[in-house]
């Protein structure tokens, strides 16, 4: 999670919502070559999404509302194989998340109406699109609905299991 600086007065704020030398400094790709705009309302879940052929990283921020933003490792092979973060994403709080290149995301709206922007290291290819069912026990994602609002696709993605043949696998860095 990032939490820009913002400058603050009378008048408003301003802050830098992206800077590629200091994320670059942090770890983040310099590159992004999409940005998308997502408007949701209360009580939706977006995802738990993620490309298989074109992986894309992705840098995600609210502008307005509020959502629980949700990264998933679904590497296999990784350490961390299965394990999900959640955060609080918000227009007030100006958090952002970087969700890296072979996790799957997520989100759900918690305001009346959410809307979130963010950077892809890759562009969206529709028939490259897979997902991971919102609710599998297994991760056990706590999401702050029990009845959400979701895409028929959303709802029939499948449980993350290790014989699935359609996730990423994890490339250890050498120390």
């Amino acid at each position: 999670m990032l939490e820009p600086r913002v400058f603050a007065d009378e008048r408003g704020f301003l802050f830098e919502s992206y800077n590629a030398d200091r994320y670059a400094r942090a770890g983040i790709p310099p590159v992004f070559v999409q940005d998308n705009h997502s408007c949701s309302l209360r009580n939706t879940i977006r995802g738990l999404h993620y490309q298989l052929r074109r992986p894309q990283a992705k840098l995600l921020r609210v502008i307005s509302g509020s959502v629980l933003d949700v990264a998933v490792d679904i590497r296999r092979g990784s350490p961390t194989f299965g394990h999900w973060l959640g955060v609080e994403l918000s227009a007030e709080n100006k958090r952002q998340l970087f969700v890296p290149a072979g996790f799957a995301h997520g989100f759900c709206a918690t305001s009346d109406v959410a809307e979130v922007e963010y950077k892809c290291t890759d562009y969206y290819v529709a028939d490259d699109q897979r997902g991971v069912l919102w609710n599998d026990p297994r991760i056990g994602v706590v999401w702050p609905v029990r009845e959400p609002i979701l895409s028929d696709k959303d709802r029939a993605y499948l449980p993350l299991t290790l014989d699935r043949d359609d996730l990423p696998a994890y490339e250890a860095v050498p120390a």
